[in-house]
Parts: C-alpha cells; structure tokens; sequence
C-alpha cells in the first residue's frame, strides 16, 4: 500500500464574486443566512457570527466554525463580494461552502484562488501550493444559440 508522502493543514478559498444581486448582497440578514447555510454545506460547526452593516450599502462579516473562518466584504454599488474561507483538518468541503455561497449571492462570475496551507513532507518544515481559476454562473445569450 502507498504511504502518504505529503499532508496538508488546510484549505483556503480566496473568491472574488462579480455580478452579484445587489439586493442581496446589501442586506445583513441574507448573507448572513447564505453564509451560516454555506458552513453547514461544508460540514462546518458554526461557533460564532458577526455580520454588520460596512457603511454605506455593504455589509461585512465574519462567521468563526470549528475549523477556521469565513467572512465576506461586499460592495453592492459594483455588484462585488471578497469571500474568503478557510477551513483546517479533512472533516469539512469548503469547495461546496464556496460554490453555495457565489451562487447564492446571485454572481456571474468568480475568480477562485485555492491554497492548501500547511503542507509538510514529515520533517516539520510547513509550505503552500495554490491554484486559481475562472468560474461563470450565469449563461451568456451567445451560450443559449
């Protein structure tokens, strides 16, 4: 049987959402629903949540889950949301958290950064990898010919 040669601490999803609802991204109480809803879809335990009004329409926040963070600033005036989650350990899918979320908040597209943090080979000397990708959530009418 193969040894597992390498083994990671965590996982951390940087998303930059563009197009998104304004109306949703303005209000308090959705994206705190989408949020807590997105930690729940990861399999995360919430512990602690923040989310308040970030003058003048958006809104800015925090929820803490066992295995780390996720919080979100947004700017409705653009249509934009900075998402970032992180979670430690193999219990939870972030992923899941961030896909839920970006669609939730009514985005067009998205720009992913994923780095898995903590990587060590056995020897206690800890590095990252990461990788970024592009993801549209809405059709095109040139998609629909």
């Amino acid at each position: 049987m193969p040894q597992k040669i390498h083994r990671s601490i965590g996982h951390h999803y940087i998303v930059e959402a563009s197009g998104c609802d304004p109306e949703i991204i303005s209000s308090v109480e959705k994206v705190q629903q989408i949020l807590v809803k997105a930690a729940d879809i990861a399999g995360a335990k919430v512990w602690s949540i923040s989310v308040n009004r970030f003058p003048p329409n958006g809104v800015s926040g925090v929820i803490v889950i066992s295995e780390s963070h996720i919080s979100i600033h947004t700017w409705p005036e653009y249509g934009y949301g900075a998402l970032d989650f992180y979670t430690c350990g193999d219990e939870t899918d972030p992923e899941k958290a961030v896909f839920f979320a970006v669609e939730a908040f009514g985005a067009q597209t998205s720009h992913i950064t994923e780095i898995t943090r903590g990587i060590e080979e056995g020897d206690k000397i800890f590095y990252h990898s990461f990788v970024t990708w592009e993801e549209d959530f809405v059709s095109s009418p040139k998609d629909d010919k």
